[in-house]
């Protein structure tokens, strides 16, 4: 199979995709070999791969084959999180388009419907995974709600709610109106939205007045529709003002409700009046302010429904005229917020903005201005409502206790380690996990009620009937879990638990989790408390946690800001192992990656560096290597790529070892540009067309064994054009006995050559230094010269000696002397103590040369000068946007830097 001459990466990929897969190579028998395992983040079901999947996918992907090639057991769990809310939604979307709906069905036939969907249309990231490389464990792809996860999930819950770890309580949630769920933080968007602050009077009750005689207390508000069930006024326990009323009570003018003034920390004294309006049943700090105050979850009044409209409070105190209101204005209908506002204005309790016009006038407004950050549904669209409801709840704080112990031991390692700080932060202040969902798709609730609300929780309802006796009439709880409930049990889940399968033995605890940092406390924390409850150990000894792919100028991609970038379409145009190879250099621990089409595409241009550098090998006979084991070489630009290899395998291994993909990345892609394309088969050229049968037949085994070694070790990184390189590169000497994806990871068992490394070093200094010398005096590259040494010794005469073809072939000097150089003008360079004379008669014209590069010198020294005066003027430094600083150093830089060069230029002439 010869090399075609274009390199063609959609061409490749998908025939050496579908080949791994069904030829079972993501997954080899390998039962005697050290298991490695990592579970894949399971995407959701609904989901398309995005930018983030295409960085977490890749890094996990570079890991895993790495192992697989170390002879591992090397096990990457693959599978797709059923997605409550976002399943359901796509579900009902499709419904409503056929102008039907959910509740036009029972629980039971809805759910078969999303089935149906799932198995039609659900699954499409699958694919697209398998377009990116990802060498996953598909013949035992998992899902969050099959069988075996099913029954984990059942059992988790049952056993945490007998051992007193979950329960039911009234609390505070981010409410979903449009959806009517309760929803995660991680579900929640804040978006910064223009609102308004309003400033109200509220009366104090019996006559009571302050210090100062007013009789009445100011507060402000951006939500004035929760005054309806307001139960407190908070002030700070320092705050002078209000010492003398605290305890005392205030009439609210709408409800006519009394409630205490109570002290709170809370209440900050230099923020307006320092009085804040207390409502439990409605916004999480009040929830705890009234907590504080004495006030049970149960006591707390709730004032909207489910759709956030206004209901009547527990104390039947809220006026008619409220009831069925949406919360504020909806589809031009003015809601509970508008009449608040009026009806408080018209008992005189308003306050108002007051304002100044151009001409100096007076002007009031009933509010002032503000631009509120303002949460989300990320799915529902429609502003999150802190809601009181019963809900079932994890406690997390007793499950938190072994996870923070387990990464202070070192039982589970943080890489970087600077995200520990983060997480014992979050878990030392962890509060409870509500797990409930208002939805049919899910897992259901194990826990029935009967008639007087009594709670059975059992695995199935014979269990549950059991616990309450013949004749009583049990009601299944209608909620499901929380999407993140099953996908915490992820690592132990899929291998089979609750059973005592050979797999869960072999492969728990994982090795490496590897995760967006932003789904640390959603996913990873949850994980390692489940597992540390469940299994005994940690569900994995480390933990990466990498940063998030940003839009080029460094903002955070989204879809209204038009700056989302297409993974597939990066992969359509430019290849996958480019945009894998992009992520691999581009992420450096603890630091976010700015999206730059052009390095992939440079990356691109790697692999067609690669590609012509292996036809260039494929027409001059060299082959696949036969053997691991580094080749015998004798000629000193042999020995020292095999030194180069091993020395690159070192730093490649240690690189992956501590989780540097950018070094290991790097290393890998400078050692195969640098000195194999560049350097190494230039060198070889003049030995392999030379007369030396034997020194040419040493050069193709060891030109051929170092490609092979690159084709290794570059394969993690970019596993497409690599598996096509290792068969072509054998076909001419009977092809490979197995594929690349299943091959053995370097050993060269070679030491480094310091003296062939010395030598090679320095024949490329000196060559890379008369070619800069050239391109300096503009003299053409081919031109011929000769050198004269200066302070030459007999080693450095029997070196020229030994590399007189590359020197003369590469270096196009094609004669030294020891002798003094000719009078006139030269060009000299020193390398290592020596100094190579070149005369430069009759290359170029000396007084042509010399008036070029002083009018250059003249030119970029007066760009530099005004640049350096640009920069020391502190009001451009101060004023101009930081972008037009920063390129004004980086061009200071390049003038500077080549100002210098055209002095040496000068230099070099005399």
């Amino acid at each position: 199979m010869t090399l075609d001459k274009n390199f063609d990466p959609a061409a490749i990929e998908a025939r050496w995709y579908a080949h791994w897969e069904q030829s079972g190579q993501f997954r080899p028998e390998r039962g005697d070999a050290e298991p490695f395992t990592i579970v894949n983040p399971p995407p959701n079901v609904t989901g398309s791969l995005h930018i983030g999947h295409a960085l977490d996918n890749t890094l996990q992907d570079i890991i895993i084959r790495h192992e697989r090639l170390k002879g591992k057991d090397a096990l990457w769990v693959v599978g797709m999180d059923h997605a409550g809310i976002a399943t359901q939604m796509v579900v009902e979307r499709q419904m409503e388009e056929r102008q039907d709906k959910r509740t036009n069905y029972t629980r039971e036939e809805f759910v078969e419907k999303v089935w149906e969907w799932k198995e039609e249309s659900g699954g499409a990231i699958t694919g697209q995974l398998r377009r990116l490389g990802c060498s996953m464990d598909w013949s035992n792809e998992r899902f969050t709600m099959d069988e075996g996860m099913n029954e984990a999930v059942l059992k988790v819950f049952v056993d945490l709610y007998n051992d007193g770890l979950i329960y039911r309580d009234k609390r505070l949630v981010n409410w979903d109106p449009a959806l009517k769920t309760a929803i995660s933080d991680l579900e929640v968007e804040t978006t910064d939205t223009k609102g308004s602050f309003w400033h109200f009077k509220y009366p104090l009750a019996d006559g009571v007045k302050l210090d100062n005689g007013q009789d009445y207390i100011e507060v402000a508000t951006t939500r004035p529709e929760t005054m309806l069930a307001d139960m407190a006024v908070a002030v700070h326990p320092s705050d002078e003002r209000y010492k003398s009323v605290i305890g005392k009570e205030i009439e609210q003018p709408i409800t006519g409700r009394r409630f205490k003034i109570v002290e709170d920390e809370h209440a900050d004294p230099e923020l307006g009046s320092g009085a804040v309006k207390i409502t439990p049943g409605h916004d999480f700090n009040d929830f705890e302010v009234g907590k504080r105050a004495g006030f049970a979850a149960g006591e707390m009044l709730n004032m909207l429904d489910g759709e956030a409209n206004v209901c009547q409070s527990a104390d039947d105190l809220i006026p008619e005229e409220f009831i069925g209101l949406h919360r504020f204005k909806k589809d031009g209908v003015s809601g509970a917020r508008e009449l608040v506002v009026q009806r408080m204005k018209e008992l005189g309790c308003l306050i108002p903005h007051v304002t100044k016009s151009k001409d100096g006038e007076t002007q009031e407004h009933d509010a002032e201005p503000r631009t509120i950050a303002t949460p989300f549904g990320d799915r529902g669209g429609v502003v999150i409502e802190p809601w009181l409801t019963d809900q079932w709840y994890v406690d997390a704080e007793t499950l938190a206790q072994p996870a923070i112990e387990a990464v202070k031991s070192g039982a589970i390692e943080i890489v970087p380690k600077t995200w520990e700080k983060t997480w014992f932060n979050w878990m030392e202040n962890i509060q409870p996990w509500c797990v409930s969902r208002q939805l049919w798709w899910g897992h259901r609730i194990p826990a029935w009620f009967d008639d007087n609300g009594k709670i059975y929780v059992a695995e199935d309802e014979a269990a549950a009937q059991a616990q309450a006796g013949d004749g009583v009439t049990l009601i299944r709880d209608a909620d499901v879990l929380d999407t993140w409930f099953s996908s915490a049990l992820w690592p132990f889940g899929t291998l089979g638990w609750p059973e005592e399968t050979e797999d869960l033995k072999r492969h728990y605890p994982n090795d490496l989790l590897i995760s967006g940092f932003d789904i640390l406390f959603f996913w990873d924390a949850r994980m390692a408390m489940q597992g540390i409850q469940f299994m005994k150990d940690v569900p994995w000894k480390r933990l990466y946690l990498h940063g998030l792919v940003r839009a080029e100028d460094g903002s955070k991609m989204s879809k209204s800001k038009g700056n989302v970038v297409d993974p597939l379409g990066l992969i359509d145009q430019y290849g996958a192992d480019a945009l894998r190879f992009f992520m691999a250099a581009m992420e450096s621990q603890g630091r976010d990656i700015k999206m730059d089409d052009k390095r992939v595409e440079g990356y691109r241009n790697f692999a067609t560096k690669l590609w012509n550098a292996s036809r260039f090998c494929e027409v001059n006979g060299i082959g696949a290597s036969k053997t691991l084991r580094a080749p015998e070489a004798k000629l000193p630009v042999n020995r020292w790529i095999i030194s180069e290899v091993t020395e690159t395998l070192a730093t490649l291994d240690k690189a992956l070892g501590d989780l540097r993909f950018d070094a290991a990345a790097n290393t890998i892609y400078h050692f195969t540009w640098d000195r194999f394309c560049d350097w190494y088969l230039e060198l070889i050229k003049p030995v392999l067309q030379g007369d030396d049968a034997d020194a040419a037949e040493e050069t193709r085994a060891v030109a051929g064994w170092v490609l092979d070694q690159i084709i290794v070790m570059l394969h993690p990184f970019m596993p497409f054009i690599t598996e096509e390189l290792w068969h072509s590169m054998a076909s001419e000497t009977g092809g490979r006995n197995y594929d690349l994806i299943v091959a053995k990871w370097p050993e060269p068992k070679a030491e480094i050559d310091a003296d062939a490394k010395a030598e090679v070093d320095w024949l490329i200094r000196l060559i890379s230094a008369t070619r800069t010398a050239k391109v300096e005096l503009n003299i053409a590259p081919g031109t011929k010269m000769t050198a004269h040494v200066r302070d030459g010794d007999d080693a450095l005469r029997a070196r020229i000696a030994r590399q007189t073809s590359a020197l003369d072939r590469v270096g196009r000097l094609e004669s030294f002397s020891f002798d003094p150089a000719p009078e006139g003008a030269t060009a000299q360079i020193v390398i290592d103590g020596a100094t190579y004379v070149l005369p430069l008669a009759g290359a170029i014209d000396i007084d042509a040369e010399k008036a070029r590069l002083g009018k250059a010198l003249e030119g970029v020294s007066k760009e530099a000068k005004s640049l350096e005066g640009r920069l020391g003027n502190a009001n451009f430094v101060e004023k101009a946007k930081p972008e037009a600083v920063e390129k004004a150093r980086a061009d200071l830089a390049d003038k500077s830097a080549e100002a210098e060069r055209l002095q040496a230029a000068l230099a070099r002439l005399g």
